[in-house]
Order: structure tokens, then sequence, then C-alpha cells
């Protein structure tokens, strides 16, 4: 199941931890970001072994506006990653927020 930009806001102004991974360029966070891990889209397979702990926990995935973390979201999916949400609308949708 994804998420909403909404819901996710609320659990980060709470402070709750969460896994969060940004799939966007270096240059696309660089200029704005929500604090996640930084794993670009196109070196998410090469880098898969990096979140192996998480295998059973909730990750969340965002881009700029949801379609390249839906892709990561089923690549993690295929690698047996079993609780992997993506943040509908993306960083956009966040923005849009404040």
């Amino acid at each position: 199941m994804d998420i909403t930009a909404i819901e996710l806001k609320e659990r980060l102004d709470k402070g709750e931890m969460v896994h969060l991974i940004d799939v966007r360029e270096e240059h696309e966070y660089e200029e704005a970001n929500l604090g996640g891990i930084l794993i670009p889209l196109g070196s998410l397979p090469d880098r898969v072994a990096e979140l192996e702990d998480w295998k059973n926990e909730e990750i969340i995935i965002h881009c700029r506006s949801g379609k390249r973390s839906e892709t990561a979201k089923n690549h993690l999916i295929s690698q047996g990653f079993t609780n992997v949400r993506n943040m509908l609308g993306g960083i956009i949708a966040y923005h849009e927020l404040s």
C-alpha cells in the first residue's frame, strides 16, 4: 500500500523515524530533500545490498512526482522486500503542503 504526502508529513512532523529513500538524481536532492537516503534510481540495482537490513521493515520511497519511486518500489519487491511504499505525487505533492 502506498503512502500520501500528507501521511508522510504527519509522521515526519511527529519525529517518527522512517526508512526514507530518495531515488532522484543528486542535483535534484541538493535543491530540496526530505532527509532520506539518496539512491538514484539508476544505481538502485547495484545498491540493493545496502538495504538488506530493512528487508522486512517499512521502506518509503519518493522521487519528484512518484513515477521513479514506483519503479524503485517494484524493483525492491522483486528482490524480496516485503513492506515497500511509494509516496504518491512525490516531493511535488509534499511541497504543496507547506
